[in-house]
C-alpha cells in the first residue's frame, strides 16, 4: 500500500453508479435463490433474515436440512441467476491494482452467477454455483452442495438424517457462522484483506472436494461427521478453479460437526464446535512430506424473532489452529516447525421489517511469530489483524407482498471495514480502510 492519500470520495456518484449497476443485477441471489421461493411458494423472507440471505430464519435452516425439496409449487428446473457489483475505495491508493482498474475509486462488476437451487428429484437437492469472476475474468464452479435427506421416529424422537456432498468445509452448514457462510456475506475484491488464514477458513473452498453424514435429533442436538481431499489438478482445471501454488491434502481430512440449538418464544439459540485435520503438502509440493494442521472452533448464534418485525442477531465463532510445519521448514517457507492461527469473530445485526438491515462486526486474527512464513506483505513476521466492519443493507424485494415476488430480488448495501492492525503492523493500517458499495441481484 502506498501512504499517498487518495482522491476525494464522491458518494454522490458511487450513489449514481450503484444505481445504475443495480438494474444489471437484477437477478437470482445467491442465497436468497427465486428458483427456491418459486419451488416453496412462500417468499424470501421465510428463509431468510433480512429477506436476501444468507443470514438464515429457523424455516430455512429447515429447508436446507432437508436436502432443498420442500415445496412443490413450480414445475420449471429450480434455476437462478445472480449478479453483483458496486463502488470500492481505500483511503490510500493501491499499488497493483487487477488488470484494467485504476488504483482506487473503481466501478466494477463483481461477479455473474447461475444456479441450479433446489430439488433434484424426490429426496435429492442442490444449492451449485458457477460463477464467473469480472475482476479476474475467469469462470469456475462455484460453492456447491448436493444433499440427500429423510425423516424418521426413534423412541419418539424426530430424526431428520441426510447425506451431503460438496466442495468446501462447512459449506453444508445451516448457521451462518462458519467460514462459507459468516459475516461479512459480500465484500469487495478490488480491496485488501489479511493475509493469514486458518486452513478451514477459506484455502481449500472449490479446491477440494468431499462430504459427510449427518443427523437433526428432536430438533435439538446436530451432528454431522465426514472427510474432505483435494480434487485432481486435472479435474481442478476443468472446473475452473485450478491455481498453482494451492496446498494439497495428504489423502482424507477429517472434519466434524456438532451443536445444540433451543427456540423458547420468539428466542432462538445455539452452541456448537465444529473442526478438520489435516496433512497437506505446502504448497503443492510434496518433496519433503507434509505439514499437520488441527483447526478447532466454537461457535454461538442468538436470534430474537418475535413477529418478524424487529429482528436482533448475535453470532460469533472462534477458530483455534495447531500448526505442524516441518514440511515447510525444510522446503524453506518457514523459520519454525511449528506454530499457531487464531481468528475470532463477531458480530450483531437489528433488521427492522425484514428491509432494513444494520450490522456491526469485530475480527481478530492472531498467530505465532515467523519470520519465513510471514516475509511478503507481513510487518514483524507477524500475522496479526484487527479490524472493524459496519453495514447498512436495504431489501426492498423478497416479502409475500413484494413486486416481481418470486422472481426477482434485490440487495443494495453500504459497508465500511476499519483496521486497527494489518499483517502485522498498527502503522498505517487505517490505508486499508474500505468503503464498499453494492448492489446484489437475483431472479
Amino acid at each position: 500500500m502506498k501512504t499517498t492519500s487518495n482522491s476525494a470520495l464522491s458518494i454522490r456518484g458511487a450513489l449514481i453508479g450503484t444505481i445504475m449497476l443495480a438494474p444489471i443485477v437484477i437477478s437470482g441471489k445467491a442465497m436468497a435463490l427465486p428458483s427456491m421461493a418459486r419451488q416453496t411458494g412462500m417468499a424470501c423472507s421465510a428463509c431468510h433474515i433480512s429477506s436476501f440471505g444468507p443470514s438464515l430464519t429457523p424455516y430455512g435452516r429447515h429447508f436446507k436440512l432437508t436436502g432443498y425439496t420442500s415445496g412443490s409449487n413450480f414445475s420449471l428446473p429450480p434455476v437462478s441467476a445472480m449478479a453483483l457489483g458496486g463502488f470500492t475505495n481505500t483511503q490510500s491508493n493501491q499499488e497493483s491494482p487487477p488488470a484494467g482498474y485504476s488504483a482506487n475509486n473503481n466501478f466494477a462488476l463483481n461477479q455473474l452467477s447461475a444456479f441450479y437451487g433446489g430439488r433434484i428429484w424426490d429426496k435429492i437437492g442442490a444449492f451449485s454455483q458457477l460463477t464467473y469472476d469480472g475482476v479476474a475474468n475467469t469462470v469456475g464452479l462455484d460453492l456447491t452442495d448436493i444433499r440427500y435427506s429423510d425423516q424418521t421416529d426413534i423412541m419418539d424422537k424426530d430424526i431428520i438424517f441426510g447425506v451431503t456432498a460438496n466442495n468446501a468445509p462447512t459449506v453444508g452448514d445451516i448457521w451462518n457462522t462458519t467460514p462459507v457462510w459468516g459475516f461479512p456475506y459480500a465484500t469487495s475484491p478490488l480491496a485488501p484483506t489479511p493475509g493469514a488464514a486458518a486452513v478451514i477458513d477459506g484455502p481449500l473452498i472449490a479446491t477440494s472436494g468431499g462430504g459427510s453424514v449427518y443427523a437433526m435429533i428432536d430438533n435439538m442436538l446436530y451432528v454431522d461427521a465426514g472427510a474432505y481431499t483435494t480434487l485432481s489438478t486435472r479435474m481442478q482445471q476443468g472446473l475452473g478453479v485450478w491455481a498453482n501454488g494451492h496446498m494439497g491434502i495428504d489423502g482424507g481430512a477429517p472434519y466434524w460437526r456438532v451443536a445444540l440449538q433451543h427456540q423458547w418464544g420468539a428466542h432462538y439459540a445455539m452452541i456448537g464446535s465444529y473442526g478438520l485435520q489435516a496433512n497437506v503438502y505446502p504448497e503443492g509440493d510434496a518433496s519433503m512430506g507434509t505439514d499437520s494442521y488441527l483447526d478447532t472452533a466454537v461457535d454461538m448464534t442468538y436470534q430474537y424473532l418475535a413477529d418478524m418485525k424487529h429482528i436482533f442477531e448475535i453470532k460469533s465463532n472462534f477458530i483455534n489452529e495447531r500448526q505442524g510445519l516441518n514440511a515447510s521448514k525444510n522446503l524453506g517457507l518457514a523459520a519454525n516447525s511449528s506454530g499457531s492461527l487464531n481468528t475470532f469473530r463477531i458480530n450483531g445485526a437489528y433488521t427492522f421489517e425484514q428491509t432494513y438491515q444494520l450490522t456491526f462486526g469485530y475480527n481478530l486474527i492472531s498467530g505465532s511469530q515467523d519470520y519465513t512464513r510471514y516475509s511478503n506483505g507481513y510487518i514483524n513476521g507477524s500475522p496479526n489483524s484487527e479490524y472493524y466492519i459496519v453495514e447498512a443493507d436495504y431489501v426492498p424485494f423478497g416479502k409475500h407482498d413484494s413486486p416481481y415476488q418470486p422472481w426477482i430480488n434485490l440487495r443494495i448495501g453500504l459497508q465500511y471495514i476499519a483496521y486497527s492492525r494489518f499483517n502485522g503492523t498498527t502503522v498505517n493500517a487505517q490505508n486499508n480502510n474500505t468503503l464498499f458499495l453494492s448492489g446484489w441481484l437475483a431472479f
